[in-house]
């Protein structure tokens, strides 16, 4: 399980990181037009992906926290439980260490600090930072592990999640 803590703790250490170089770099909502299709910009999220409940009145921060505590206690759980299963706990590492970062964010600033801005053709993507790329990689690799074939498990350690 210590391997994959560590995936985790890499991932909380590099989200924290870039925040903490982007916030002392830029300032609020300060833009820098790194290539035709990416910018580097300072925002801060109140609320959940894609700003979902931003304008609320601030129960949400709450609201969030416990949300990832509850998910990171019960993705702990899941990666001692199944930690021979690579691709499922590479996955859940990604998404753990993503949320813890998002939650330091959050009870640290009362919103997650985001910067990275992609667009294309006058659209600009949700901006993000390395925690959101974390979590999403690790959905798309839980969904990845749920669909290719596997051998089937011994009638004593069924995956249950």
């Amino acid at each position: 399980m210590l391997k994959w803590l560590g995936i985790s703790g890499f991932v909380l250490v590099l989200d924290q990181l870039t925040k903490v170089a982007v916030t002392r770099s830029f300032s609020l909502h300060e833009m820098v037009e790194l290539t035709p299709f990416f910018n580097m910009v300072l925002v801060y999220n109140s609320g959940a992906a894609f700003s979902l409940l931003a304008d609320a009145a601030g129960w949400q921060r709450e609201l969030f926290i416990a949300i990832a505590v509850a998910a990171a206690v019960w993705i702990a759980w899941l990666l001692r439980k199944h930690s021979d299963e690579r691709l499922f706990c590479i996955a859940l590492a990604l998404i753990l260490g993503g949320a813890i970062g998002n939650v330091i964010d959050r009870v640290r600033l009362g919103a997650v600090v985001d910067f990275l801005d992609f667009h294309a053709l006058g659209y600009h993507w949700p901006a993000f930072n390395v925690a959101d790329a974390a979590i999403s990689c690790g959905a798309v690799l839980l969904i990845w592990d749920a669909l290719r074939t596997k051998r089937p498990q011994s009638a004593s350690n069924p995956r249950r999640v």
